[in-house]
Formats: C-alpha cells, structure tokens, sequence
C-alpha cells in the first residue's frame, strides 16, 4: 500500500515507519524539516513532504495518491490555544484524505466519568472530526510503556531519585497502560482490519501507585510512598517537571490526564484483533530496562522537540549527555593525535587548576586522583588509565571513550568521537555522560553544572585549537 505517516519525528512514527517498510509498503512522511530525519536508517526508503498541516495545501499535497494515512501527531507539548491547532490540523487532514481508504488514529483513553483533562478532551475532538471518514478507526491508549517513552521515564526517574514520595491520592487511581510493542501491534493490524470507529487498547488496569512499586521491586530498590489528601495537581506536575527530564510542558497533561482513573473497555479490540495479546505491565517494564541495558532504543519521547545546533544537554535513559560539537581545518589524523594525549603531564588543555583540584578532592575520599598519569605521552589502548579515567573504547582517528573512576555518585564516561565531513572539514563531538545513583547523584551532577558547562567548552575549543597548530 501507500501510506503517508504524519509524526514522523514522534516517538511512535519513528518506530512505525520502518516496519510499515519491511512489510513491503510504500511510506510517504510528512514533516516540518527533513533535516529532523536525516539520520535515521530508514529517511532513504521514504518519499518526504515538507509542510504544516496547519496549513491546509499542506495535507492535500501530502496525501495525494495514498491509500492509508496514520495521523499521530498532537499539540501536547505546545502552549497557546492548542485545542484550536489540533482541531484545524485533524479537519485539514479529513479534507484532504477523501481518496484515502484507511485512516488511522491513535488518541487516548477517556475517564470512565468526570471530565477529561484539556489535553484528553483536545485529542477526543480530533478523534471525533476524523472519525466522520468512512474507513476511519481511532486507537485509544493509556500510558506507554516502552524504553525512551515520557510514561516510562517519568515513573522511571521518579522511582529511581525518589526514596521516599509525598503523592497526590488520585495514585490509587487505576490506569491501563500498554507496552510500545502491542501499540505497533495494534497500529499494523488496523490497516488491513475492517473494523472503524473507537477501540480502547491495553494491558490489565494497574494503579499507578502500583506502576512505580512495581518498577522498584524490579530495580531492587526500597520505596516508600505516601499519599496525601490535598495535592494540586499543578504542583505535582511541576514537581514531576524538576525531579525528572520530562518538561513541564508534557508533564503537566501527563500528570493531568491521570487524574482520573483510565481503563477503558477492551471489548471491541479482543473482538477486532484476537491475536493480540498484550503484554502485562511488570513484563512492559522489564523489556523496556533490557531495551535501556543493551542502547536499544529506537526512539524516545524527545524526538519531536529537537535540539540546538553545536551544543545539547539532555537528561534521558537514565543518562544525563552533554554534548558539544566543532568543525575545523585539521585533519581527523591531527584531531585524534590531540585527544590522544590528554592528561598526564599534559594535562587538560584548559582548566587546569581545575582539574588538580578535582584530583586532589578524589585522593581525600579514597579515590586515584590524578596520580596515576598515563603510560605513553600520546598512544591510548584499551585498558589503559589516563589519570582518573580508564581508556573504554579507541577507534584510531575516529573514538576515544574514557571511563571516570573517581569516586562518584554515579557512573561517568567523557567521549569523543572524529569524522570528516562531505566538504573535507572535520566535524568532533565531544559528549560527557553521567549516569546519576540516586537524587545524590543528580544534585552532584547538576550542581556542578556552571562549572562544567565552562570547562566542557573551552576545552572542545581547546582541542581544535591544539589540532590546528599541530
């Protein structure tokens, strides 16, 4: 078939476009900037449409000559009036899909009573303007479980910095979350399903105080958590905000739409797609950590937000990344010769003073500071220490990861890694991660931020200074 998927750059389009294209079918995308999915493996098996569905040429130029659509994009993370936008874009796309034979939606559960939170409500109003198309059918889901989804990291980073929790007492509320895999079970099934209309889908309902139990019995970790009548939900949201990556503009709707219990009714999906059977919750979860474990993970919430050019900070997986870039005229050959000779008597480039200090403060607790200096002024092997650091990875003029072991709250990596571009300058990306244990560790690292932010970009300028002269 020929299928145009809207959200590509979403967490869901990014993983639905390259089975869509391992079961044969033709996949058109459509996206504000190609450049946002220049680096995926699949952005040269697709046919790109640049544009805004906000603008209505925009669909019908995007939809022209295809049989089926996936419509998985949302306002959630967009300030203003978003339930206007979401409205304009869904009708845009109705308009513009008459041809289409099959739409497909995935919105979210609804309360079982009471009113649905602004954002719920909002995508129950898409679902409703594209459910007026003959072959439509609209997928609605709960929290989605799967490594890199805002769900799992929010109960994720919650439970991992939090021993003790202070929680609003909608926690007891039920909720029925899904794991990613049986959302592209179900997103796959549909295009060749007659069924339409509204299917709730998911696994068995779990509270979400039980969600965040059950991942630390998973970790191993003790937790407690306390339920308080009155606790805004503002306040919670902005605390989720702080305490985790998630930021408060998708914080807030994640927090306001549990508010509520969310089950829904299965009925209708058992009887549409039997053959699916959903993973259970503790089940989501362990894949998701194994996903984490092993750096498999093919999307993550993020992806539709983007990210400045030359310089990231980002705190996901478990993992906080700040990462620098810099082009220059050097050879790769000259640029890794540069890295290749960090520390030591050489020490640091910039900020040395700094760095003794650090050293002198790691010696006091018992750690190996800088001492232990390096075997060979400017060969690295695996192994290897380069005073607090030990060699982890070497691709001659290409990476060069260094593993921290100072002593730390947590894990640390400084990596670098060269390649010269198409137009024969060479591009270095210099990332230090650290992986926090505890709220210890997050304080540490985020404490430590102004002073890092400094060192870290003098010394990416420093090493392509060092690489020109030489």
């Amino acid at each position: 078939m020929k299928i145009l998927v809207t959200g590509a750059t979403g967490y869901i389009g990014g993983r639905l476009i390259p089975r869509l294209l391992d079961q044969g079918h033709s996949v058109r995308v459509l996206v504000r900037d190609s450049s946002r999915i220049a680096g995926r493996p699949w952005s040269g098996r697709v046919e790109v449409v640049e544009g805004d569905l906000l603008e209505p040429d925009t669909a019908h130029r995007a939809a022209a000559g295809m049989d089926a659509l996936y419509y998985l994009v949302h306002s959630m993370t967009s300030s203003g009036d978003f339930a206007s936008q979401d409205a304009a874009a869904a009708r845009h796309v109705l308009a513009a899909a008459g041809e289409v034979r099959r739409v497909i939606y995935l919105g979210g559960l609804m309360p079982s009573s009471g009113s649905a939170s602004e954002h719920l409500a909002s995508r129950a109003e898409v679902g409703k303007i594209l459910l007026t198309h003959p072959g439509a059918v609209e997928l609605r889901a709960g929290p989605i479980i799967g490594s890199g989804s805002a769900s799992f990291e929010m109960i994720r980073y919650l439970t991992e910095r939090l021993p003790v929790m202070i929680t609003p007492k909608w926690v007891h509320h039920e909720v029925r979350p899904i794991a990613i895999r049986d959302v592209l079970a179900y997103l796959l099934g549909a295009l060749d399903s007659p069924v339409t209309g509204s299917l709730d889908i998911g696994a068995e309902p779990v509270r979400f105080m039980d969600m965040m139990r059950t991942y630390a019995e998973i970790r191993g970790l003790r937790r407690w958590i306390l339920p308080v009548p009155v606790l805004m939900p503002g306040v919670a949201a902005r605390w989720v905000g702080w305490i985790t990556p998630i930021p408060n503009r998708l914080a807030v709707p994640l927090i306001y739409g549990i508010q509520k219990p969310l089950v829904g009714d299965m009925t209708r999906a058992h009887e549409a797609f039997p053959e699916i059977e959903p993973l259970p919750y503790r089940d989501a979860v362990e894949r998701a950590l194994r996903k984490v474990e092993r750096g498999d993970v093919e999307t993550r919430w993020s992806g539709a937000l983007g990210d400045g050019p030359g310089y990231a900070l980002t705190d996901w997986e478990g993992m906080i990344h700040e990462v620098r870039q810099a082009s220059t005229q050097a050879s790769p050959e000259q640029v890794f010769k540069t890295l290749s000779s960090l520390g030591g008597d050489r020490g640091w480039l910039v900020w040395n003073w700094a760095w003794s200090l650090r050293g002198f403060l790691d010696r006091v607790v018992g750690g190996p500071g800088l001492r232990r200096g390096r075997r060979h002024a400017t060969e690295l092997l695996v192994g290897e220490s380069v005073d607090f650091w030990r060699v982890e990875a070497v691709e001659p003029n290409a990476l060069l990861r260094l593993r921290a072991e100072m002593k730390l709250p947590g894990r640390a990596w400084l990596e670098f890694e060269v390649r010269r571009g198409d137009d024969g300058t060479t591009h270095l990306t210099q990332t230090a991660r650290f992986a926090s244990k505890g709220l210890a560790g997050a304080f540490y690292w985020y404490g430590l931020y102004p002073i890092h932010r400094w060192i870290f970009r003098d010394m990416i300028l420093a090493i392509v200074r060092a690489a020109e002269a030489g």
